[in-house]
């Protein structure tokens, strides 16, 4: 039991701590702190933590099928990629510019705003009696965003597509192949509310004020840290 609560608390501490410094002034956080700017604040923190939350449990789930590969393999290998990633984020960090973020943040601007154009047309094609109209006023298929919001639905929309394949979702399966799945998962999700949480809360302040540089260098040096403590411990170990 011991041994067990200890791998779930390596993997939980692993897996957030992996995960705050892969998002903070990521993509996902400028989505949500620009839409948070607009739109209702708790609505968009929904739709973007349901997104996150079932990107971590894909991940997890993609990470635990490797687990039929014996556990020495997958221990090296995931070992020698956290390595990988660890030096190709402090070379990313130490070639960025102090304003490296503001072209991302411009870049997730212009998406959202294309984004907002697209549901102005649609509600122009619904015509005015779009949400309270007699039959025959409203396109049928359009029915159930009466029940969800379409600014939860492109919240959720925008922070799945762009945390796809990203280096958050990728370290989520390598961490989900050599540590405990159930840590993974819980670490992985609350570090995803924590960074989406002060996205939303803070808004455009904290996303021109965050240092991509610095999170990125910092991030490069936490990855070199897990691969390095692999030296030190079996893979036979547990955790």
């Amino acid at each position: 039991a011991d041994k067990t609560n200890l791998g779930f608390i390596h993997a939980f501490v692993a897996a957030i701590s992996v995960i705050i410094v892969s998002e903070l002034g990521d993509k996902t956080f400028f989505i949500a702190a620009i839409m948070a700017m607009r739109y209702n604040r708790l609505t968009v923190l929904a739709g973007a933590m349901l997104a996150l939350g079932l990107m971590t449990c894909l991940s997890v789930l993609f990470g635990y099928a490797t687990t039929v590969i014996p556990r020495v393999y997958t221990y090296y290998v995931s070992t020698a990629l956290f390595a990988i990633f660890g030096i190709r984020m402090l070379r990313e960090g130490l070639k960025m510019s102090p304003d490296e973020g503001q072209e991302e943040l411009e870049e997730v601007q212009a998406e959202i705003k294309k984004k907002d154009e697209e549901l102005q047309r649609t509600k122009l094609l619904n015509g005015p009696g779009d949400v309270e109209s007699g039959p025959g006023t409203t396109i049928p298929q359009k029915k159930w965003l009466h029940f969800i919001s379409p600014i939860f639905v492109q919240a959720f929309t925008l922070t799945f597509l762009a945390e796809w394949g990203d280096r958050s979702q990728l370290t989520t399966i390598v961490l989900a192949a050599r540590e405990d799945p159930y840590g993974v998962a819980v670490g992985g999700t609350v570090g995803h509310c924590l960074c989406t949480g002060l996205a939303v809360v803070g808004g455009r302040m904290i996303a021109q004020k965050i240092s991509v540089r610095t999170v990125t260098i910092i991030g490069g040096i936490v990855f070199l840290a897990f691969a390095f403590s692999a030296l030190f411990i079996s893979p036979d170990s547990g955790f």
